[in-house]
């Protein structure tokens, strides 16, 4: 029987490396993708293989759909050169920007570079990928506490997860027919270098979100790294359409 293989976005750092080096960890091949920095992807790749786990990278800027039709195109051939068959088992929509900035200062432009990558680039790769998803297959999207809890400047970041959730339930009912299983995970506060590394590096901010959190810290990249693991490898295959927060009770 062939190993189970995941296409991580984003997979070359932060929270995407800790999916994809835990899923090695767990068996699991990875094909990640990557925007701009191919040495910090290659690492990773390094990282995963010494995981045990077969790794390849490709470059891919998810807010254009026409990197995504190519991207899509290209990928049975190279699932095929490199792990020996056509189709992949588990989608991680990881990819993503941030953005703080009151509602009232938030610019047209900064809104739709939100929704192009935070909204737009899952529905349309998940879309482009379908065919090559195998039945039975998982697809994780990436939300994010913010649509839970409020906190001022966040309004239009917010409204992208929130739109990511909804847009999840139907995936979820849509594919069910293939037996694709489609849920999201909410990362808390996690110390990463997303939105400018300022819960990892202010010390003010990490202590207020800290105060926040019944368990005492911050998340850690780990943290959301392992939740996304236990989803597909280990938490079986009756989880669908589900929302699971992966926070330490921030905000309750």
């Amino acid at each position: 029987m062939s190993k189970k293989i995941a296409v991580i976005t984003g997979a070359g750092r932060g929270l995407g490396r800790s999916m994809a080096l835990h899923l090695a960890r767990a068996g699991t091949d990875i094909v990640g993708t990557y925007r701009e920095n191919k040495a910090e992807a290659e690492a990773a790749a390094v990282e995963i293989e010494r995981a045990g786990a077969k790794a390849i990278m490709l470059r891919l800027d998810v807010s254009d759909k026409r990197q995504i039709d190519a991207f899509a195109a290209r990928l049975p051939d190279v699932l095929d050169e490199t792990f020996g068959r056509r189709t992949f088992d588990f989608l991680i929509n990881n990819a993503g920007i941030g953005l703080n900035r009151p509602f009232q200062e938030t610019t047209e432009e900064q809104f739709d570079a939100l929704f192009a990558i935070n909204v737009k680039a899952p529905f349309f790769l998940t879309q482009a990928l379908l065919p090559a998803i195998a039945d039975g297959g998982s697809i994780v999207n990436l939300s994010s506490g913010l649509a839970r809890f409020s906190l001022p400047g966040n309004s239009a970041y917010g409204a992208t997860k929130g739109a990511i959730e909804v847009l999840t339930r139907y995936m979820a009912r849509e594919f069910g027919d293939r037996k694709i299983t489609a849920n999201v995970v909410a990362p808390g506060a996690i110390e990463t270098d997303f939105g400018g590394g300022v819960v990892r590096d202010n010390p003010e901010v990490n202590a207020r979100v800290t105060s926040q959190i019944p368990l005492g810290r911050v998340g850690q990249p780990d943290d959301v790294g392992a939740a996304v693991a236990a989803l597909l490898v280990n938490a079986g295959h009756w989880i669908n359409g589900t929302r699971i927060e992966v926070s330490g009770g921030q905000n309750l």
